[in-house]
């Protein structure tokens, strides 16, 4: 797709209803997010998702998907699991739950976990960019930027990490905050598509949008006005409000088919 300048979809999924949903739309990649512990659990800690419980939200995942490839975030930084767990941790996700790749957070910094996990048969998503976690590392202060703002010299230093991930032996890269200079430079430097989901745009060779934020599923949207697809939590919140008015009228509630006798 990248050699025929197709763009390829990706959407964040973590039920098997969400999967089946964007399958039958023809996006090409599925992506486990560990986003999940912060998006739909509550809680606020990132680090706080644990390998089990992305195993059975992968597990979902992969349940509703028969053609889209299925990537799976492992849930911790490889600087931290150690390289012989992460390689550990995405033979289990591609052995056991059978996702097609792994994403791998923070591959820059550790580009080893990114060629053992490859030599081991396991294809990698490689994130880089500039994230919360990564600023400190291009000495600025992480928030929204502009392209004018970003130093001088992030271009060539973000080129070369996606050849670095690249000659590493990843399949696909996730380039976060790349901007409208230097992303298409990083997209032309290296032949494996390069996607991005947050401060990513259509100079890259695809874009990945979490489904709960595209169709408007998290409670805030209900007050506030947020730039989405649809506005499911609004819809949801008329639905159940309905469905309470019609318990306390004692009327029959919609979808109750089956009477008890007895």
């Amino acid at each position: 797709m990248k050699c025929n300048d197709r763009k390829i979809v990706g959407v964040v999924a973590w039920d098997t209803h969400i999967a089946q949903i964007a399958d039958r739309v023809g996006v090409e990649i599925l992506s486990v997010g560990d986003s999940v512990g912060i998006n739909l659990w509550g809680h606020l800690d990132p680090f706080e998702v644990t390998m089990d419980q992305m195993v059975i939200v992968a597990s979902a995942v992969r349940a509703g998907t028969k053609r889209a490839l299925v990537s799976c975030d492992l849930p911790f930084d490889p600087l931290v699991m150690g390289i012989n767990e992460t390689v550990k941790a995405g033979r289990r996700m591609t052995q056991e739950v059978g996702v097609d790749l792994v994403k791998l957070d923070g591959a820059t910094g550790c580009p080893e976990a990114v060629s053992a996990l490859a030599e081991a048969g396991v294809p990698v998503w490689a994130q880089f960019g500039l994230t919360p976690y990564t600023a400190s590392q291009y000495g600025i202060e992480y928030r929204q930027l502009s392209e004018a703002e970003l130093p001088i010299d992030m271009e060539s230093q973000l080129v070369s990490e996606a050849k670095l991930l690249e000659s590493a032996g990843a399949v696909l890269l996730d380039f976060t905050n790349s901007g409208p200079h230097v992303g298409p430079a990083v997209t032309a430097a290296v032949s494996i598509p390069v996607i991005g989901g947050f401060g990513g745009g259509p100079w890259l060779d695809g874009r990945v949008r979490m489904a709960h934020a595209a169709i408007g599923y998290g409670a805030k949207n209900i007050d506030e006005d947020i730039d989405a697809y649809a506005n499911v939590a609004n819809i949801t919140l008329k639905a159940i409000n309905a469905f309470t008015e019609d318990v306390r009228a004692e009327r029959q509630i919609k979808g109750a088919t089956k009477t008890i006798v007895g």
